[in-house]
């Protein structure tokens, strides 16, 4: 992976795929058109369409693999268990839209009646067919999802991302950056190689100006049900997510073991936290989401986006 070049201007920049450090970056010519995204009339579209959504948070990581689908599932999981709480949650990874499986979902987009989903899985006339798409595309098929869908009053909004730092993350950059993201919610597993992918992600989100709401380590860990004892699956050999966040001064949110019952409820689409309320798993996950709603209700401004308003 690519890291952004140290001076990018940034991808909502005037200056944006144009600048001297813009040379050579990978991103160049969709920023470049995406200077082009700052004029296009559907970033007003989207801030009016925005206004009865209170609170969105995107969900990230610098690797695929790492179990971000399924935390983004059971975060509109816990959310939605209130059910004074409207969660919709957005699936925008275009080439493996997992979310439709991991959220039991067949065609239908509302899985309660205050628990709602979108994804291009709902557009494809089989979950087996390949979504071949160039960028230009990608963006195109964002911007729908974002301006057309009906969300209605919503209290959360959770995008769902690919791995990465690429098209789709500059394009919900870019239409959502008037309509206040509350901030984003890193997803990475405690091996090095994974660690290293997520410090670029951290990078991109800084130049994009972003807000971190934390970093959460997958597959911390594995407590033996039998025995008891803990193993290491996937060795922290550089201290984990927790010697990455002290050095970087960000949140560490949580830890959540690997439970291999997490796995089975994704492919049934079944909620893992109601399926095995007593896992550490589920205690974790609980904390977890406790801690990013305590961070969205500091972060609305206020008189602006409040659901009813």
């Amino acid at each position: 992976m690519e890291e952004v070049p140290h001076d990018c201007p940034g991808a909502d920049s005037a200056q944006a795929g144009r600048g001297a450090s813009c040379q050579g970056c990978p991103n160049q010519r969709l920023c470049a058109s995406g200077a082009g995204a700052a004029a296009d009339p559907a970033i007003e579209e989207i801030k009016e369409k925005m206004k009865t959504v209170k609170h969105k948070i995107l969900v990230l990581s610098g690797k695929g693999g790492v179990g971000k689908s399924t935390f983004s599932a059971h975060l509109a999981h816990g959310l939605a268990e209130d059910e004074n709480t409207q969660v919709a949650l957005l699936d925008i990874d275009i080439c493996g839209p997992s979310i439709p499986k991991i959220m039991g979902l067949e065609g239908e987009q509302f899985l309660e009646d205050n628990l709602g989903v979108m994804s291009v899985g709902f557009l494809l006339s089989s979950p087996d067919d390949a979504v071949i798409w160039r960028g230009p595309k990608k963006n195109g098929m964002i911007k729908q999802f974002l301006r057309d869908v009906d969300w209605g009053e919503v209290d959360y909004l959770i995008v769902d991302t690919p791995p990465g730092t690429s098209d789709e993350h500059l394009s919900v950059v870019q239409y959502l950056a008037t309509a206040h993201i509350d901030g984003v919610v890193i997803i990475t597993t405690p091996q090095e190689v994974s660690l290293q992918d997520v410090r670029k992600e951290i990078s991109f989100c800084h130049k994009v100006k972003l807000p971190i709401i934390g970093v959460v380590e997958n597959m911390s860990g594995f407590i033996c049900p039998k025995c008891q004892r803990e193993s290491q699956i996937f060795p922290p050999t550089t201290g984990g997510a927790e010697a990455m966040c002290q050095d970087l001064k960000i949140p560490l949110l949580g830890k959540v073991p690997l439970d291999p019952r997490i796995g089975k409820s994704c492919d049934k689409g079944q909620s893992f936290l109601v399926e095995a309320p007593d896992s550490p798993a589920t205690v974790a996950y609980r904390s977890i989401i406790q801690r990013i709603q305590e961070f969205c209700s500091q972060r609305l401004p206020e008189g602006e986006n409040l659901v009813g308003s």
